[in-house]
């Protein structure tokens, strides 16, 4: 699940014609791959689960319940998940042995966000996880010194009403905006979760830390589109960022039930890409592949903390670059 949010009543509204928000605008299928695919050639610890996708429509990571009235908007996201997982456990999912709730970019932080509320659901004999993938949207400044990605979150907060569906571990200490930010969710999530992100995630770096609104002389345009062309000062910038994702886990990372995989790649969203997920190029850290990393942590057959040195050190890397705002 993953595909953007939308933060006012306009972006709102041309979302309810596309496919990510309305079901009617839906592919009719999609291919399997990575995580979610049933060969053990390609995925060799989750193959022969079963595996749901659960499709994304609402632009607020499944916490939106409220409505404006005067657009005929109504935001369902929390009500959406309760009927997803509902039918799910009707189905039989209450019996599993074990269960693992993932999720990419804004479905990451989803699964950040709905994570002990999932483990929740189950019976305390059930092994219940949590993988977010590409989800951790830091508060960070932009080139201009703005908060692009908390302007963007308080708008969804005050638009859909994503407050009351907002872990209250976070909400009782902090204000609702800031606990749409997985970061500070992390820190007293009980179920054990594993975080897998690239320390120069590439969305962010298009649309949070260089957007073209932050600058409008395009000086951070050549570093976007090749970053072999980055000079000292994007470097040293891009560094900071990746200091601040290494510093957001660093609690987290030392309890030894969570995981960690973050590698110094210019990408976004590893699990369900097969070529990223677990190929003969895939990349690696500690000789460990990401499936293997993930199967090792979830299976608890030993360690599943890697951090990569910065970029551009790793040769595994499989780059992107991103030419919109969708995840």
């Amino acid at each position: 699940m993953g595909g953007g949010w939308c933060n006012d009543v306009k972006s709102c509204v041309f979302r309810k014609g596309s496919r990510r928000g309305s079901s009617n605008h839906m592919e009719r299928q999609l291919q399997f791959t990575g995580i979610m695919s049933n060969r053990p050639e390609e995925n060799p610890d989750f193959y022969n689960w079963n595996r749901v996708k659960v499709r994304y429509c609402d632009g607020g990571s499944f916490t939106g319940d409220g409505a404006d009235a005067a657009s005929g908007l109504y935001f369902r996201g929390q009500r959406i998940w309760q009927a997803a997982i509902d039918d799910l456990m009707a189905q039989g999912m209450r019996s599993a042995s074990q269960a693992l709730l993932s999720g990419c970019s804004a479905g990451g932080a989803s699964a950040i966000l709905h994570c002990d509320e999932f483990r929740g659901m189950f019976p305390s004999n059930t092994r219940v996880k949590c993988l977010a993938d590409a989800g951790m949207f830091l508060d960070s400044v932009d080139i201009a010194g703005r908060r692009e990605m908390r302007d963007l979150f308080n708008g969804i907060v005050r638009l859909q009403g994503s407050g009351r569906s907002l872990p209250r571990s976070c909400t009782s200490r902090m204000d609702k905006t800031s606990c749409f930010f997985p970061q500070n969710v992390l820190p007293n999530i009980q179920t054990p979760t594993f975080i897998l992100n690239t320390a120069y995630d590439v969305w962010q770096l298009q649309e949070s830390l260089a957007p073209r609104t932050a600058d409008p002389r395009g000086l951070w345009q050549s570093c976007k589109q090749n970053y072999a062309s980055c000079n000292s000062n994007q470097l040293q910038f891009l560094n900071g960022f990746r200091n601040e994702m290494l510093n957001a886990v660093k609690g987290f990372s030392g309890s030894g039930q969570n995981g960690v995989f973050i590698n110094s790649c210019f990408a976004h969203c590893q699990s369900e890409r097969q070529d990223t997920w677990y190929s003969s190029k895939s990349p690696r850290l500690g000789n460990k592949r990401i499936a293997e990393a993930v199967g090792d942590w979830f299976f608890e057959r030993g360690n599943a903390k890697y951090t990569d040195c910065a970029y551009p050190c790793d040769g595994t890397c499989h780059h992107l670059v991103f030419k919109g705002r969708h995840l």
